[in-house]
């Protein structure tokens, strides 16, 4: 039994506002990715869509694009549109390229041809469709788009021997006890162990997942101070994501001591923290973000995940986690997001300390 996950479209979506255009029309029912649609409205994207209807289904809606197109260039002026294709548009086989060059407007077009069962229905597959077209564009170049594609294949090897995307049915677990967890942590603190924070963040997410790394924890054990392992590398992949690591960077409690790379580059970053936490052999690992991606089974220390899936509890379980914690809605939370935004177990953390 396979989980629902997101879809090649979502990930095209999100990879168009990575690449910050300024609107993205949705080839497709007025229905179509409607809430991730919605939410990318809030990071200042306009999303459109063409509506195409049962007799656009029979018919094509190649011209309804175009005309898309022109009233989008009309009303925004964009310099960058993105056009996502869906599952209605690409099954009939729609030219939306054709479309893009019949509206004739004065912007970059990216076309990303992709739909909810594109390539075994990896949603990084989207995402990668999405890089193509910007690299036939001129946007990025071939060395970020063979960077990014890496990155993406890697990331979808690894949710589907370590994550939610195995295969078989997972019951959604809520995980340990925010309580209990952020004690052992102070405990630990307390008895002069060797804590180790890891930020294995995704992109945004990192805002809160890296929100424990804003606690005063100098103040607080100045001679037993957290090392800090994040993946916030302030020169690696987009602009907008680099954005995003700089600020973390400048909100967190301290430098961090070791940098493991990129915040698009999580699914390789979890191997160079490991070696990290085995060199200096800690007591404690707190690993934030995309936590399967570091294998504890390699280190003898007690080992606790954040992470956003209650459907990944298991899997980080079997992994050899000690401890497992959920922050739930970490993506809808930290869409839009600019700066820092508020972690239940950081807060569970500040209440027992102050």
């Amino acid at each position: 039994m396979i989980h629902p996950r997101p879809s090649p479209i979502a990930a095209a979506l999100y990879t168009l506002r990575d690449m910050e255009v300024d609107v993205i029309i949705m080839h497709g029912p007025a229905g179509c990715c409607f809430r991730t649609g919605r939410l990318l409205e809030d990071e200042g994207i306009r999303v459109i869509t063409t509506a195409m209807s049962e007799n656009d289904f029979i018919f094509g809606a190649t011209d309804k694009l175009a005309e898309t197109i022109r009233e989008v260039y009309d009303t925004f002026h964009p310099e960058y549109i993105g056009i996502v294709g869906t599952c209605a548009s690409m099954i009939i086989g729609e030219n939306m390229r054709e479309a893009a060059r019949a509206a004739n407007v004065d912007s970059k077009i990216i076309v990303v041809e992709t739909h909810g069962g594109y390539d075994a229905g990896d949603n990084t597959s989207g995402a990668i469709q999405a890089l193509k077209s910007a690299n036939t564009e001129g946007i990025i170049s071939d060395e970020e788009l063979e960077r990014q594609s890496a990155m993406l294949r890697k990331a979808t090897q690894l949710e589907k021997t370590r994550g939610m995307a195995k295969g078989e049915y997972i019951q959604p677990d809520y995980g340990d006890n925010k309580v209990t967890i952020a004690k052992k942590i102070l405990e630990a603190l307390d008895e002069n162990q060797k804590v180790a924070i890891v930020l294995n963040a995704k992109k945004e997410t990192s805002y809160l997942f890296a929100d424990i790394m804003t606690i005063d924890w100098t103040k607080l054990y100045p001679e037993n101070t957290p090392l800090f392992i994040s993946n916030t590398h302030e020169f690696t992949g987009l602009k907008y994501i680099r954005k995003h690591a700089k600020e973390v960077n400048q909100k967190i409690n301290k430098k961090s001591d070791y940098i493991t790379g990129g915040l698009d580059e999580y699914p390789v970053t979890g191997d160079k923290a490991l070696e990290i936490l085995k060199e200096e052999k800690v007591d404690l690992a707190i690993i934030l973000g995309v936590p399967h991606a570091v294998d504890v089974s390699q280190i003898d220390a007690t080992t606790i995940a954040l992470t956003d899936g209650p459907r990944l509890v298991k899997p980080l379980r079997e992994m050899g986690f000690d401890y497992v914690v959920t922050e739930l809605d970490a993506h809808s939370k930290t869409l839009g997001a600019k700066t820092i935004v508020e972690s239940e177990f950081a807060q569970t953390i500040r209440g027992l300390i102050e």
